[in-house]
């Protein structure tokens, strides 16, 4: 588990880096679903993608512990 992120001696919690890594993963599976058009049948795509990328957070934050 990691402790803290240290960046220069600006201690950051270890939760930065897990929203950095999500986004990352987030904005290549929002291309991929895009690109497939899948957002055709997406209701509302902003609050899919806000729940893709909390899905996304807590496995990420769930595989560390």
């Amino acid at each position: 588990m990691i402790k803290e992120i240290n960046l220069d001696g600006v201690y950051f919690p270890p939760l930065v880096g897990y929203l950095l890594g999500t986004a990352v993963v987030w904005y290549i599976i929002r291309y991929l679903l895009d690109w497939s058009g899948f957002y055709r049948f997406v209701w509302h795509p902003p609050l899919f993608n806000t729940a893709l990328y909390v899905i996304l957070l807590s496995a990420f934050v769930g595989a560390t512990l």
